[in-house]
């Protein structure tokens, strides 16, 4: 009978780590069964050492105290840990990293951080292009999870080889960046200190990156002790990669492959437009099921119906002619800035971020810096009923705001998607017109972004709404969610009293890249 490991908190490792056996050695020696797993085949790729160090338990601790995440990361892997696990098995990587998305995007292809990363390995742009990831208003490599999963094996197994086999410096680097680990430990070198990983001076997100990682592995490796459900994941293809030659319509493929456009997106959440790029790549990832007949549906479809531009229109407006359509329908372009949201776009263009959705087929409202929009234009809006409906909507819709200590023109409308000019013009006030707390502005067409201060990039973010539970104190709820006490009553600033009530609503945005309840 195994020894149950240690709760974190149990022992003080003092910063002293050991090393141990690996953990595939440990559990997995003739485990294996016809019913294999993509877990079981994970474990029994594992070859970093155990270790044994604080800031590893302090990780573990928090994972253990969040078994739902643990749950929901798992269900997000389903369609890529195949994948990822026969590229760590190729390039005889240790198989631990194959959780690094659950440390980088929380397995959320489309994940953005502040710093402008991206997809399931969170590439930086410049990283992302420099291993053949393209980036144009057409596609996003970096969120291409075929691309992306080789390019993110290759800079691993680079970053190993820089560091002379060190996994721990490899993966620091992997984060803070290979230059920056250098100048840590040549810093350390010249004062004569220890030069590993654990003794290095490094950024606190650093400190902790490479500990995060290694109590995830420790979780998964001893998960029947940790009381710790690893779902049932068959160790099988969940896609087939196929050529489609040459542009086609997302939409289309979605019906050809006889599955949901977004569960199809999920596969293939590269493409940043409602088809794939003119360019390239001209490959389309398939549910392994229905990969043949998805085939077989392609090579029936006549070319001039691969990419079906007049579709959006016979769909939305069925009772316009088709050739009207055409004539009376304009769009703008517009290329996303960092900090646009949806709403802050169709709040400048007069429309509405459903129409925005809709003209460039998007699954939900993820955008992000570089991409390049269809606005629906409301030059002929006068004959096109949807968009004239919208922007009258738009100019109906507006609300009082009471302004409060600190506010200014450009925080107000940082916080409603418009700009500050606008609200002041809005108010027949200028820029240089103070505000005083308890003025009342008018605020036209905005909806209120829940966003901290910090960010200004596009991110991960994700709003949820939280009921209550008997006991919940506002300083628990920020500890559960890791989000700040100020944040908190800002989001809530309408409906947080003195005191909160079991059964109240409250609003919580959650950073999907960092581990959530």
């Amino acid at each position: 009978m195994s020894q149950k490991p240690p709760i974190v908190g149990q022992e003080d490792s003092n910063y002293v780590y050991h090393h141990h056996t690996p953990l595939s050695k440990k559990r997995f020696k003739g485990s294996l069964n016809s019913r294999v797993s993509v877990w079981d085949r994970l474990l029994s790729l594992y070859a970093l050492p155990e270790i044994e160090n604080e800031r590893i338990d302090r990780e573990l601790n928090w994972y253990l105290q969040h078994p739902d995440y643990i749950a929901r990361v798992q269900e997000r892997a389903e369609p890529y840990m195949h994948l990822i696990l026969n590229e760590i098995e190729a390039k005889n990587l240790p198989g631990e990293l194959a959780l690094l998305p659950i440390v980088e995007s929380a397995f959320l292809p489309e994940a953005y951080s502040k710093s402008d990363a991206s997809g399931l390995w969170q590439f930086i742009p410049a990283t992302g292009r420099l291993f053949g990831l393209k980036q144009d208003s057409w596609y996003d490599g970096r969120r291409d999870v075929y691309a992306s999963t080789k390019a993110a094996t290759t800079f691993l197994k680079q970053l190993n080889e820089t560091f002379d086999g060190d996994w721990l410096l490899a993966l620091a680097s992997y984060n803070y960046g290979k230059g920056n680990i250098r100048k840590a430990i040549e810093r350390n070198e010249d004062l004569s200190l220890p030069a590993d990983y654990w003794s290095l001076n490094l950024p606190e997100e650093t400190m902790n990156y490479v500990p995060r990682l290694l109590a995830i592995a420790k979780l998964f490796a001893h998960a029947d002790e940790y009381h710790i459900p690893l779902q049932y994941i068959p160790n099988k293809p969940y896609f087939e990669v196929v050529d489609i030659k040459s542009q086609l319509d997302l939409d289309k493929a979605a019906q050809l492959a006889n599955t949901p456009l977004k569960e199809f997106l999920k596969l293939n959440p590269g493409f940043n437009r409602w088809t794939t790029a003119p360019e390239g790549p001209h490959r389309l990832l398939v549910p392994i099921d229905q990969a043949q007949s998805f085939k077989k549906n392609l090579a029936m479809l006549p070319d001039e119906d691969r990419v079906a531009q007049h579709r959006y229109y016979e769909e939305r407006v069925p009772h316009v002619p088709h050739d009207e359509q055409v004539a009376q329908v304009a769009y703008d372009r517009h290329k996303v800035r960092s900090g646009e949201t949806l709403t802050s776009i169709a709040t400048r263009n007069h429309t509405t971020a459903k129409a925005i959705r809709q003209a460039n087929h998007l699954a939900g409202n993820t955008i992000h810096s570089g991409m390049i929009l269809k606005i629906p234009s409301s030059r002929n809006s006068a004959n096109f009923p949807i968009i004239a409906k919208a922007s009258k909507n738009h100019l109906q819709n507006s609300r009082t705001y009471t302004v409060k200590k600190g506010d200014t023109f450009w925080k107000i409308g940082q916080n409603f998607s418009v700009s500050g000019k606008d609200i002041a013009s809005w108010n027949k006030l200028t820029m240089a017109s103070s505000l005083t707390p308890g003025q009342k502005l008018i605020i036209k067409g905005g909806e209120q972004q829940l966003v901290t201060s910090s960010s200004a990039e596009p991110n991960p973010f994700r709003l949820i709404h939280y009921t209550v539970k008997p006991g919940d104190s506002l300083m628990k709820i920020t500890r559960k969610f890791n989000v700040s006490l100020t944040d908190l009553r800002k989001w809530n600033s309408d409906t947080i009293g003195k005191a909160l009530r079991p059964g109240q609503k409250i609003k919580i945005l959650v950073d999907n890249s960092q581990p959530t309840t």
